[in-house]
Order: C-alpha cells, then structure tokens, then sequence
C-alpha cells in the first residue's frame, strides 16, 4: 500500500517500510551539469563541468575550436556518455532515465544532419511520427511557417542549400515543442536576414524555455543570450552575463572621437591622467582607452570645450566581447602550453 500527499511543494510517498520524498525544485525544468568529463585516451577534451541552466535562461557557450562545447552538448543530449560526472535533464538523470530525458529536449547537433534522400515534408513528418506531438498537423505546419521551408518543402535535404538544411535542422528540434532546447551553431550558414529571423524566434520561444547554444559568434551572444559560459581546454573559464564580460574589456567606457581632430587637440586628450592608451580610428578619429575604474566622457568634453570643439560627437563604448574572449582564451592556451 502507498499513500501519496503533498507538503510545502514536496510530494511525501509512504509506504508500510518507508517514506520517500521527491521535491518540486529537483523535478522542475533545469539542466544540472555535475563534474562532466571525457576523455579520449589521454586526451581530456572535458574536464571537469559544473553548472546549472534554468527556465528562462538562453545560454551562450563559447569557446575556441577544440574547447569542448560539442562534446559537452553531445553529453547534455545522451549522444556521448561521459567517462565521469552526470547530467539531469528536467530533474531525469540522462545516463538513468534517458527515454524521459530526450522527450523534453529539442537538439540540433553541429552540421544539422538529416536523412539526405527524404524531403523536408517527409523528413519532418517522420520526426513527429517519432515525437508525437500535441496536435500533429497544426504543429507540423506551424514550424515549416516559422522556419520559411514553404519553397523547398518538397526538395530532397541533399540538394538544399547550407542555410536551408540549417532550418530544416531547427524544425525538427522544436517540432516537440520541448522544454529543453540545445543547438550546435544554430545560425551557421544563415545569411544576415536568416539570422536575424532565427535569434528573434529563439528570443520569442526563451521565455519558457531552456536554451543552450553553442556558438563562435560574439554577435550572436549579444542578440540572444542571458548569460555566456566561456571554454578553453575543456575547463570553465567564466560564466558571467554578456553584461558584466563586457565590463572586463579594456575598452569598456573608452571614449571615441568619432571626428578628425587637430594634432595639438589629440596630444592634449592623450595626455589626460585618465587615459591609459589611444587608438586611431580609419576615419581620422581617436579612442581613448580608459585606466582601470576610470571614466573618461567628462574629462574628454572637457579638452574639446576649451579649444571650442563643442559639438564633436563621441561614442561610449560598452566594452568588447571579443577583446574579452580573446584575452581569456589566449591567456588560458599560454599557461597550459
């Protein structure tokens, strides 16, 4: 006999011998990454992975080529199995419960491999035999609108464009409408309208969702993501929002004088206590990147006003993603070389 009732969002099953508890918190939509590792023989291409991803959260994961990040989102998806640690998706552990984990995952690996003699219409049309989606046919038609596929939707997949199997890859890993949703390079190959398609429908479909993406485009981070995990050498390196690593840069609150301007004005802002360094800019203007926790708008006005350049316009820069991956990336190579 076994009596189930619920406490404090906490569902108590009690037995003649025991009593078991299963929280809401550990069941909830998530993905918890415990000390992931793999090896290649001697070769660690993970080492050692923690962190968690919530509802909500679209998850930039960034890396050089080599770091890990396909292999990582292989394990997340019950593709690879890990030489050590664990992954729960949905509060199901992937190596114990795979079937209830990949039911609530949408995946689309590095590549968006597809059955290359099929249609898109007959390729998707086996995935939802094989998904079962709620309302089959409304959903089906659904993602081929989203995803544009309406002129090629009867095209063998082998004959389709980059960009296109790119798409047709995307359909099949929201046909479910999974809470879980994890993409190699979801927008290579794409051109610059398709990409821009692309990450509005990622942001439309991650307020109720968890998205990971892997990714070498800095831009994309910045389009679409809530928070970026950098990798090098299968280790974390930082795990911050896009934000806060934008403050890290160097050129984060540098100041560019988006003019030319005199010899003597520029001598008179390099010389500024604040200033740490100059660029010139192709157009004939100036940055001046600031010391660390200086702010340079102020004092650069300043210069311009007392030599009568009152409407030169200038730029505050955020700081630079790529400056940001690069000194971490370089420095993380450098002491394991």
């Amino acid at each position: 006999m076994c009596l189930k009732f619920l406490y404090r969002n906490t569902i108590y099953f009690m037995t003649q011998n025991s009593q078991i508890e299963m929280n809401f918190a550990t069941m909830s939509a998530s993905i918890v990454v415990e000390n992931l590792v793999k090896m290649y023989g001697d070769l660690c291409a993970v080492n050692d992975l923690s962190f968690e991803v919530g509802p909500g959260e679209v998850l930039g994961f960034l890396g050089p080529n080599g770091a890990g990040k396909s292999t990582t989102m292989k394990m997340i998806t019950g593709f690879l199995a890990p030489t050590a640690g664990r992954v729960q998706v949905c509060g199901y552990p992937v190596d114990e419960q795979p079937l209830q984990a990949k039911q609530r995952l949408g995946y689309l690996p590095e590549g968006a491999p597809a059955y290359s003699e099929m249609t898109p219409w007959q390729f998707l049309n086996f995935i939802a035999d094989i998904r079962r989606p709620e309302a089959r046919d409304s959903r089906l038609q659904w993602v081929i609108e989203q995803l544009g596929l309406e002129p090629v939707l009867h095209r063998p997949v082998e004959t389709l464009s980059k960009g296109y199997r790119r798409r047709v890859g995307l359909a099949q890993a929201i046909l479910h409408d999974p809470e879980v949703l994890i993409m190699d390079e979801p927008t290579d190959g794409l051109d610059p309208n398709q990409k821009r398609q692309v990450r509005d429908f990622i942001n439309e479909m991650a307020q109720d969702k968890i998205i990971v993406i892997s990714t070498h485009i800095l831009e994309e981070v910045e389009a679409v993501c809530t928070r970026a995990i950098i990798i090098a050498e299968g280790r974390i390196l930082v795990d911050e929002s896009p934000e806060n690593l934008r403050e890290r840069s160097r050129y984060h609150n540098a100041v560019t004088v988006q003019t030319k301007i005199e010899e003597s004005t520029r001598q008179a802002l390099q010389s500024l206590s604040e200033v740490a360094a100059c660029e010139e800019e192709r157009d004939g203007g100036l940055t001046l990147i600031p010391k660390s926790g200086r702010v340079l708008e102020e004092p650069v006005r300043g210069v311009l006003q007392s030599q009568g350049l009152n409407n030169v316009p200038l730029f505050i820069q955020p700081g630079r993603l790529d400056d940001v991956f690069h000194e971490l990336t370089q420095h993380a190579e450098e002491s394991t070389a």
